[in-house]
């Protein structure tokens, strides 16, 4: 089972626990798959502001 497949899992036994039921399992796929990409939108983000934040000034 792939990392995604597994935190989708997770989600869906989180939101059944809050009392959601109404999502489908590509749902809950899509969600995972838009979480990682701002995970790594995010971590880029913060890898290019330490780079900059270590670059001298002209």
């Amino acid at each position: 089972m792939s990392v995604k497949a597994m935190m989708a899992t997770i989600l869906q036994k989180q939101l059944a626990l809050r009392g959601v039921h109404s999502l489908t399992p590509s749902d809950y796929d899509e969600i995972v798959e838009q979480l990682v990409g701002q995970l790594r939108e995010l971590e880029l983000s913060l890898a290019a502001r330490e780079l900059d934040g270590r670059q001298e000034p002209k």
